[in-house]
Formats: structure tokens, C-alpha cells, sequence
């Protein structure tokens, strides 16, 4: 559906195209929230805006002038915003002060700002006279700032899951030979993920099976981009390390998240020669625990968002330690029928329903055949 050239009947619709706005800003905003804002008048859009980029306007004042330069009158006017507009000097002027300038009477919010900093947006609006109304799809708005919160809250990088899957949840074939799964839209997709975070994961299977690169392949980069880092997670260090393309042509960008024991082994130190960087995590009995490794990555090399595109015994792991924080999917129209095929996720001892791990659905959307489905953890 085309929202600019349609006539709405309810705020849901108005709020889910400025949730649509908010996500083309995400790969520069960090760490800023994912904003988007809308401009309503007479049952239509009229004026639209999104938060581009650190530092650079927010959704409000966006929206505002894209009004001013259609002419349009604000007084007349709703505005739509994501998130609750903010109500402080940072590297822009409050936009609250925005909305009042603008002559706008009426704010409908998604969700209320969790920064206390920027909090309070809603009751100045209200003592200056605006109708402020909130909680409109305020799940979904919420979902836009799930990173946002993890950086207020928490110390570790926000982990991306990514896989590409047949309809019967199979990532390969028997072999666990590399081929596309998904399809030429979904491929350039993903490299819009890696072109938004700061480290790449893989598991050394997928490093001695595929020998990937991890580079992102867009022709045209974001302003100020750089190759996300390359971490490997093994519990066996490579000794014929000659042999990959990470620790030959990307020595100095990668990373191996490996076992104490492996971590001061000769091995460890050949790599370390070469450029690599080795960290020794704690295991249990299932195997490491990654939870340094994502606050590691976010210390000491400012890694704000993290893309796993390991295999299923990886992912497994990754939602076993509540390590997923959004699960990017791309099901493919395809059958592989083979119960030896590589599934989505392998390893798991569980054997009923009420045992399962379980997600819930954040948006679905197109790619090219593909449906390209966003997973949050259900309790979250």
C-alpha cells in the first residue's frame, strides 16, 4: 500500500507509516533512537520526516520542514510521532519548542521517551495548550527503540540473529555446502543489516565450510562507514589459519571468542602475531557463554549493534542465554524435504511444546520472492 497517495480512517494507520519512516534512518542513528513522525490533515498525509542521522534534526522537526516547504498550514494539522517528542537541548533544540512554533495542536505519541533526559515532552506540550493522546501501536514504536533501551540499560552491544531458511526450516543442504537459500533481494538486504552494525558473527563451522569474507558489499555506503568487524566463535582455534580470508586479508578487524584454555594455547598466539585479537570466555556444560564477549565488543571497540549469521548450533546457543535481541528471518518459497538438512537451529535436547523457546512476530515485509519476517524474544 502506498501511504503518501491514501486516505486514512484511523490513527494506527497514520502511526504504522511513521514506524515505516522510522526505520529508513536506523543505520545512522545509533546512538540515538529510530524516530519517525507524520503530518495529518483532513485524513491525510501531508507532511512526513525521520531522524536521518546522529546529530542531525530529529522526526519532529523533520516533519516540520517538510510542512514548511509544501506550504502546508500546521495549525491545521496532527502530528504522528513515534516517540515521545523530546523536551531538552542535546546537539538539536527540543522539539517540543519545534511543535509549539509550528502552531501544532494536536500530538498522537507511540510511546513515551525511557530517557529521563529527554522525558517529559508530553506534560509541557500539554501545559502550552496541545492535545497530546499516546499508546497508539505502542508495541511497535517500542520495537524501533528496543536498541535504544539496551543502551540505557545495559553495557553489551545489541545482538542481531539473521538467517535465511526454506519453508521447512532448512539453512543448507545435507552437506552444509554454501548456496543461496534466499533470494538476489535478500542477499542485498543483508548487507543493509552489515552496513548498520559494528561485528558480524559466525561460528567456525560456517569459518571452515564457507571461508566468508564478512565485508559488507553495498556499492553505495553510509557517510563515515567502516567493514564491520569479524568474530568468530569457536571452542578450536584454526591451525591452518593460512587458509581463511579472515585471518589473512582481515587479520587486524577479527575477532575469536574461544575457551580460556584455547585462548593461551601456542595457536592463540600466532594469531594474536598476525593481528587477531583472541578472547577467552567461560563455558558450561552446553559450551561458551557470550555475554562478555557482547560487553567486550561494545567497550572497548564502541560496537553498538552486533549481526550473528552463524549456523543453527549457534543460534541455539545464542537463544538459549537470551542472547537474541531482535531475529532477522528470511523464509525462502522453497521445499528442501531432506530431514538431513542444516536446520534453523540445532542442538536442543528438548522434546515437548511447552518447552520451546518462544518469539513473537514484529513485522513482516516482502523481499523480492522472499517474506523477510522480525522476531522479538516474546518476553520483551
Amino acid at each position: 500500500m502506498n501511504f503518501c497517495s491514501s486516505t486514512f480512517n484511523s490513527s494506527e494507520q497514520f502511526m504504522a507509516r511513521a514506524v515505516k519512516l522510522a526505520l529508513r534512518g536506523r543505520a545512522r542513528t545509533a546512538p540515538n533512537p529510530t524516530v519517525g513522525a507524520v503530518m495529518v490533515r483532513d485524513g491525510q498525509v501531508v507532511a512526513e520526516g525521520w531522524h536521518h542521522y546522529c546529530g542531525g534534526l530529529h522526526a519532529e522537526r523533520e516533519c516540520i520542514a517538510d510542512a514548511k516547504a509544501k506550504n502546508v498550514d500546521m495549525t491545521k494539522c496532527t502530528m504522528f510521532v513515534t516517540l515521545e517528542p523530546c523536551n531538552h537541548y542535546g546537539k538539536t533544540p527540543p522539539c517540543t519548542e519545534g511543535i509549539i512554533e509550528a502552531g501544532i495542536a494536536h500530538i498522537v505519541i507511540g510511546t513515551r521517551d525511557p530517557n529521563p533526559k529527554a522525558a517529559g515532552g508530553l506534560e509541557f506540550l500539554e501545559s502550552k495548550g496541545v492535545k497530546v493522546e499516546t499508546g497508539v501501536l505502542e508495541e511497535q514504536c517500542l520495537d524501533l527503540i528496543s536498541d535504544f533501551l539496551l543502551w540505557q540499560s545495559g553495557e553489551r552491544a545489541y545482538s542481531i540473529l539473521k538467517l535465511a531458511s526454506t519453508i521447512d526450516g532448512k539453512i543448507a543442504g545435507t552437506t552444509g555446502r554454501q548456496e543461496a537459500v534466499s533470494c538476489p533481494d535478500s542477499f542485498e538486504d543483508v548487507q543493509k543489516l552489515r552496513a548498520m552494525v559494528g561485528a558480524v558473527i559466525i561460528g567456525g563451522n560456517t569459518l571452515r565450510e564457507d571461508n566468508p569474507s564478512l565485508n559488507c558489499r553495498l556499492e553505495i555506503k553510509p557517510e563515515g562507514f567502516a567493514q564491520p568487524k569479524a568474530v568468530i566463535v569457536t571452542t578450536k582455534l584454526p591451525e591452518n589459519h593460512e587458509a581463511f580470508t579472515l585471518t589473512t586479508t582481515r587479520a587486524k578487524e577479527t575477532i575469536f571468542w574461544t575457551t580460556i584454555e584455547q585462548a593461551a594455547s601456542e595457536t592463540a598466539k600466532e594469531l594474536v602475531n598476525k593481528g587477531i585479537e583472541i578472547i577467552g570466555l567461560p563455558c558450561d556444560e552446553k559450551g561458551l557463554i557470550f555475554e562478555n564477549g557482547f560487553k567486550f565488543l561494545r567497550e572497548k571497540y564502541g560496537v553498538l549493534r552486533t549481526l550473528c549469521e552463524g549456523g543453527g548450533k549457534l543460534a541455539l546457543s545464542l537463544a538459549e542465554q537470551d542472547l537474541i535481541d531482535e531475529f532477522v528471518m528470511y523464509q525462502a518459497p522453497r521445499i528442501l524435504g531432506n530431514t538431513h538438512g542444516r536446520p534453523n537451529f540445532a542442538g536442543s535436547d528438548r522434546q515437548f511444546m511447552e518447552e520451546a523457546l518462544n518469539f513473537r512476530v514484529s513485522r513482516v515485509s516482502q523481499s523480492g520472492c522472499d517474506l523477510k519476517i522480525v522476531f522479538k524474544p516474546a518476553d520483551r
